[in-house]
C-alpha cells in the first residue's frame, strides 16, 4: 500500500532528476566564472541518486501509524522537495546567466554580484539538503553518505565569504529562492546586466576595511590569518563601515584581477602588476599568459613590488585602513598579532624558485632539493614558498626524467600540502594525475611519497572524489601489495582516507584491494594487521565491500583474530564480523558453524566497550538463527 501522497512525492522525485540532468547538460563556461560553475555543477550531479530513491519511494502502511501522522509526514516532505526544486531551478537559472557573461579576464562588478549569487545558492541548498526527511523517505546510509559529502562542500564554499561578512549572506539567506525572477522568460530583450542590476543593487555594500580577493572558487582570504581579522572587522559598527566606504581607492592601487585594494603586488614577467593571491590563484588554474596583456609569460616568477606597497601602505595609514595579517613590506605577521621579518627568506626562496625553470638539468635538481629542506622547516616557509608560485612548476617538474629531482618534487608538494590552504592550490595546479604517474613508475621513495601526499590532500572531503576519479586507487592497491613495508603503511593510510567516501569503496574491491589485505591479515609478522582491520571496517559498509570480503574466505581468519588478536584486534573484527553477518543468514551461519560464538562469549565479559557492544550484538544474531 502507498502512503497517502506518496504518488506527489515520486513526481517531485522525477521532477528534480529532470533539473538535475539539466543542469547537467550546461557547458562551456568562460574561464572567471569556469570552476564556480563547474563545482556547483558536479555537485549537483552528484544528487542524482537521491532524486532517484525519492522518485521510486513507496512506503508500506505499517509505517505510519494513523492517517493524522501519515498527512503531516506527507505535507512535510512536500514541502521540503518543493523547496528545493526552487533552488535547483535557481541554480539552473544562475548557470545560464553565467554561460552568457562575458568579462575580459578581470571581473567587473556584475560578475562579482554572481559570484555573490553563488555564494548565496550554496547557503540555500545545503540548508535544504539538511532539511530533508531522509528516514521517511527510506534514504539508504550509501545515499546519504554521499549527500553529507555534498553539504559538506557546499558548506566549505560558502565558510571563507561568511567568516568575512556574515549579515550580507545572513540576510541573503532569509529571502526565498523562489522570490527571483526568472532569467529564461526574458529572453533576448535586455542585457544579463541590465537585468542583474535591479535585483542584485540591493545586495549591501562590502566594507572595504574587509579584504576581497576573487579566485576562481570566488572571494575568499588570501591566508588563514586574513579570516580571523575578517571575523573581527565584522564586528565593527555600521558608521565604521560607511565611512570606509566612502573612501576611493587610487586605480593604480587596484589588482586587475580582483579590483580590489592591494595587500601584496608583485610583478609578474610582463611586467604588469597583481596581488599575489590573485595571480597564483590564475596560475595555478594553468594559465600561462598575462592577465591583462594576454602576453605568454616565459616564467611564473613574481616578484614583489616594494615601491607600490610602500605607497599602498602609508595611503592606508593616511586614511585609517588597517593593514591585514600575512606579508607586508617583507614582514610575516603571525597569529598572535607581531611581526617577523622575511624580506630575506622572500628574496632567497624567490630565487630558489627561479631556478627551478632553468634549462640546466642539475640547477633544477638542485633547486628542488633546497625546496625540499625548506619546505620541510616551518609552516612560514611553506606560505612563502607558494606564494613564490612554486607549486605550479613543481607539478611541471612530477614528470622529469630525472628520478633524483621527481624524488625531491614530489616530497616538496608533500611537505607544502601539510600547510592547509596550500592544498586546494595543488589540487588547481592539476597534479593529481602527475603524482599518480609518479606512485606507478617512479622510485621506491618517490612512490612512497606520492601515496603519502595522496593522503594529504584527501583530508579535504572534496579531494577525495578527484583522487578518486584520476585512477589512484589501482595504484595505491599495487603499493599494498609489492611496496616496502613504509610503502605499504603510506598506501593502506591514503587507501583508509579515500574509501570514507563511499563512491571509492567499490573502485577499491574492483581493484583487487582483497588480495593483500588477506595477506596483510595472515602475515606471520603481524606488521599490518591493524592496517588491514581498518580498511576492512570501512569496505564491509557497502554491499560490494561486503560480498567480496565474505567470498575472500575472510570469516575464519576474522574469528582466529577474535581469540589469539591484540585487545584492538579482536575489535575490529567483531565490528567487521557484525556488519558481513547483519541481515545475511549465510554469513550469520557459517560464523556458527566455525566455533565463533566461544570467543564472542569471552570477548562480550573482557573486550573493550566497543567489542563487547559488538560480540553482544553478534550473540543475539547468533541466538535468533537458533531458535528458526
Amino acid at each position: 500500500m502507498e502512503r497517502e501522497g506518496g504518488g506527489e512525492i515520486g513526481q517531485f522525485g522525477q521532477l528534480l532528476l529532470d533539473l538535475v540532468h539539466d543542469i547537467g547538460r550546461i557547458g562551456g563556461f568562460g574561464d572567471v566564472l569556469k570552476k564556480d560553475c563547474c563545482d556547483l555543477s558536479r555537485r549537483i550531479s552528484l544528487l542524482s541518486h537521491l532524486f532517484e530513491e525519492i522518485r521510486d519511494f513507496k512506503a508500506e502502511s505499517s509505517i505510519i501509524s494513523s492517517s493524522s501522522s501519515s498527512t503531516g509526514s506527507s505535507s512535510l516532505s512536500i514541502s521540503c522537495l518543493e523547496e528545493l526544486s526552487l533552488e535547483l531551478k535557481a541554480a539552473r537559472r544562475l548557470l545560464l546567466v553565467a554561460l552568457n557573461y562575458n568579462s575580459e579576464i578581470v571581473l567587473d562588478e556584475v560578475g562579482k554580484k554572481l559570484m555573490f549569487e553563488f555564494q548565496t545558492l550554496n547557503l540555500h541548498l545545503e540548508k535544504s539538503l539538511g532539511s530533508l526527511p531522509y528516514d521517511i523517505f527510506d534514504i539508504s546510509d550509501e545515499v546519504r553518505e554521499q549527500v553529507e559529502l555534498v553539504r559538506a562542500q557546499l558548506k566549505r564554499a560558502t565558510e571563507r565569504y561568511c567568516h568575512q561578512n556574515p549579515v550580507v549572506l545572513s540576510r541573503a539567506l532569509s529571502q526565498p529562492m523562489g522570490e527571483e525572477l526568472d532569467y529564461l522568460e526574458l529572453g533576448n530583450t535586455c542585457s544579463i546586466g541590465q537585468y542583474l542590476q535591479p535585483k542584485l543593487d540591493k545586495v549591501p555594500n562590502i566594507n572595504s576595511k574587509r579584504r576581497y580577493l576573487f579566485s576562481s572558487s570566488g572571494f575568499c582570504e588570501s591566508n588563514g590569518a586574513d579570516s580571523i581579522k575578517a571575523a573581527e572587522l565584522a564586528d565593527k559598527n555600521e558608521d565604521d563601515t560607511k565611512k570606509s566606504d566612502s573612501v576611493s581607492i587610487p586605480d593604480d592601487f587596484r589588482c586587475p584581477i580582483s579590483l580590489e585594494l592591494m595587500r601584496d603586488p608583485v610583478i609578474v614577467a610582463t611586467g604588469q602588476t597583481y596581488e599575489r593571491s590573485c595571480i597564483q590563484r590564475w596560475i595555478d588554474c594553468g594559465h600561462k599568459t598575462c592577465p591583462k596583456t594576454q602576453q605568454q609569460l616565459l616564467n611564473f616568477s613574481l616578484t614583489p613590488n616594494y615601491v607600490l606597497r610602500s605607497l599602498i601602505s602609508q595611503w592606508c595609514e593616511k586614511h585609517n585602513i588597517e593593514q591585514p595579517k600575512g606579508s607586508t613590506n617583507g614582514r610575516l605577521r603571525k597569529s598572535d598579532g607581531s611581526f617577523q621579518e622575511v624580506s630575506g627568506d622572500i628574496a632567497f626562496i624567490n630565487a630558489i624558485v627561479h631556478k627551478l625553470s632553468s634549462r640546466s638539468v642539475e640547477e633544477r635538481r638542485n633547486a628542488a632539493t633546497e625546496i625540499r629542506s625548506l619546505s620541510k622547516r616551518s609552516t612560514d616557509n611553506r606560505i612563502l614558498i607558494a606564494g613564490a608560485g612554486a607549486i605550479p612548476i613543481l607539478v611541471n617538474l612530477l614528470t622529469s626524467e630525472d628520478l633524483k629531482t621527481q624524488e625531491n618534487v614530489v616530497t616538496s608538494i608533500l611537505n607544502l600540502s601539510i600547510y592547509e590552504n596550500n592544498k586546494s592550490l595543488i589540487i588547481l595546479a592539476g597534479a593529481v594525475p602527475s603524482i599518480v604517474q609518479v606512485l606507478r613508475m617512479g622510485s621506491m621513495e618517490a612512490r612512497e611519497n606520492a601515496a603519502a601526499t595522496l593522503f594529504s590532500l584527501s583530508l579535504l572531503d572534496e579531494n577525495k572524489i578527484t583522487i578518486g576519479a584520476s585512477g589512484a586507487i589501482a595504484a595505491l592497491v599495487e603499493l599494498l601489495q609489492n611496496g616496502s613495508l613504509r610503502g605499504k603503511k603510506d598506501a593502506a593510510t591514503a587507501l583508509f582516507n579515500l574509501c570514507i567516501y563511499q563512491g571509492n569503496k567499490g573502485r577499491a574491491v574492483r581493484a583487487g584491494i582483497l588480495v593483500p589485505l588477506m595477506k596483510m591479515l595472515t602475515d606471520a609478522s603481524y606488521s599490518m594487521v591493524d592496517e588491514a582491520l581498518t580498511i576492512l571496517s570501512v569496505l564491509a559498509s557497502h554491499q560490494e565491500g561486503k560480498t567480496a570480503i565474505a567470498k575472500a574466505s575472510t570469516i575464519p581468519v576474522l574469528i582466529d583474530l577474535l581469540r589469539t588478536g591484540l585487545p584492538r584486534n579482536k575489535e575490529n573484527a567483531a565490528a567487521i564480523l557484525l556488519a558481513l553477518c547483519k541481515k545475511d543468514a549465510d554469513n550469520l551461519a557459517c560464523l556458527g558453524r566455525l566455533g565463533a560464538i566461544i570467543p564472542l562469549t569471552e570477548l562480550a565479559k573482557s573486550g573493550t566497550e566497543r567489542a563487547k557492544r559488538k560480540s553482544t550484538s553478534l550473540l543475539e544474531h547468533l541466538r535468533k538463527l537458533q531458535q528458526l
